[in-house]
């Protein structure tokens, strides 16, 4: 039996170069991954994401926008460290779409393990500015990343299908320019 994978696009349209895993998702219409795999655009929606985080996957993949210090563009495949359910408090937020706590509520709804998760995340260029509610349009660095997050997934769906245990590196192509 094959593996069950979910890829995620989360992010904010509105926003600038927050709308990377939403753009990510429209392009992989053009160049589908194998059927598999189940893709989505869950964009803002935190809520229906740490639901469908509980539907018995092996892992998921969410691609997203997120600064680390890197050049603008620049690809990384990240493993965040999963939630503790067993360290009480207060449920967790269940609104907006902070993948960290995204994490923390879906480990909180439900009393199956969360799948592993890996977030293929890139670099922005712009973000919006103070109070700034829209800024609509990722930046041209961003969106030659986008074509770049779809080559990574055609490498790393297949290989996580096969092996959810699995961390394929990302290749040369992951880097600007």
């Amino acid at each position: 039996m094959s593996a069950r994978l979910l890829v995620a696009g989360v992010g904010n349209i509105f926003l600038a170069d927050d709308a990377f895993g939403p753009e990510v998702i429209r392009a992989l219409e053009g160049r589908p991954l194998p059927p598999e795999a189940w893709v989505r655009d869950f964009g803002i929606r935190g809520m229906d994401l740490a639901y469908e985080l509980l539907g018995g996957y092996d892992t998921a993949v969410l691609v997203d926008a997120c600064a680390r210090g890197h050049l603008p563009g620049t690809l990384s495949l990240i493993e965040p460290e999963l939630p503790d359910r067993a360290t009480g408090g207060p449920p967790p937020e269940a609104h907006g779409m902070d993948p960290a706590k995204v994490l923390a509520l879906a480990s909180h709804l439900g009393d199956e393990p969360l799948p592993r998760v890996l977030v293929l995340a890139c670099e922005p260029q712009v973000l919006p500015q103070g109070d700034e509610d829209i800024a609509p349009g990722v930046s041209a660095t961003v969106r030659d990343a986008v074509a770049r997050a779809v080559t990574a997934l055609h490498t790393l769906v297949p290989a996580l299908l096969a092996d959810p245990a699995a961390t394929p590196p990302l290749t040369r192509a992951a880097m600007p320019g």
